[in-house]
């Protein structure tokens, strides 16, 4: 299925749920997903004829009203949606983002009932998406998701404050740090409950070589030295 396909579906999905009932005549998800998609679209750098950076970090600006609606029904939960769905539109444009796409919601004492503002940043983060490729890089594949290693050091774990946030009750909260040094990606357990393995053998600390399999609870991580290492 196209990402763009995948897209629409989940405008749709969000146009349908609880989300979308409980605005009625204030502002609808669906139509924060347009607003940031153009931003995207309006903002769009072309680096290069095979690169084109978009923003990834946006605040959506609300009335009272409207934030506290968001604030009821879940605001982060909410931003996740709108984030995922951003994502996919970036990829099925071949967009490049610098690191992940976030959603995050604040209110503005001028804007009335149904009306909204959608500012947007373009940052980068310490684990990019690998659609904001550089062959410079390690990458990481967790479950086909791929996250290029930008940033001198990268945390693996459940809490919202990791740099990759993976969903499995087997992980620490922050379980594994990947430090990218000149001699390697160093790879280290931050006293994690299940441990943390590389190729099948338990480690405190070990510098990863390319192909290596990391695995930590449930899931296993492919790395890579570079993003040219990774089979397409």
């Amino acid at each position: 299925m196209r990402a763009l396909d995948r897209f629409e579906q989940r405008v749709e999905r969000l146009v349908n749920s609880a989300f979308a009932r409980a605005f009625r005549s204030e502002v609808k998800p669906v139509e924060i997903v347009s607003a940031i998609r153009r931003a995207m679209d309006d903002r769009a750098a072309a680096l290069s004829q095979t690169r084109t950076v978009v923003p990834n970090e946006f605040t959506v600006r609300l009335s009272a009203s409207d934030l506290q609606r968001v604030t009821d029904w879940g605001a982060e939960a909410l931003g996740q949606e709108i984030a995922a769905a951003a994502t996919e539109y970036a990829a099925s444009q071949d967009y490049a983002v610098l690191g992940p796409v976030t959603v995050a919601f604040t209110g503005d004492e001028e804007l009335r009932t149904g009306r909204f503002h959608v500012q947007s940043e373009t940052k980068r983060g310490t684990a990019a998406p690998a659609s904001a490729g550089s062959a410079s890089y390690p990458m990481l594949d967790i479950d086909g998701q791929r996250y290029l290693l930008s940033g001198t050091v990268t945390v693996l774990g459940r809490d919202a404050s990791a740099d990759i946030v993976i969903s499995d009750t087997g992980i620490s909260r922050r379980h594994l740090e990947l430090r990218t040094t000149p001699h390697g990606t160093i790879a280290t357990d931050l006293g994690s409950t299940n441990g943390t393995l590389v190729e099948g053998h338990r480690i405190e600390a070990a510098t990863l070589v390319d192909g290596n399999t990391i695995t930590i609870g449930r899931t296993q991580i492919m790395f890579w030295n570079a993003a040219d290492g990774a089979e397409s």
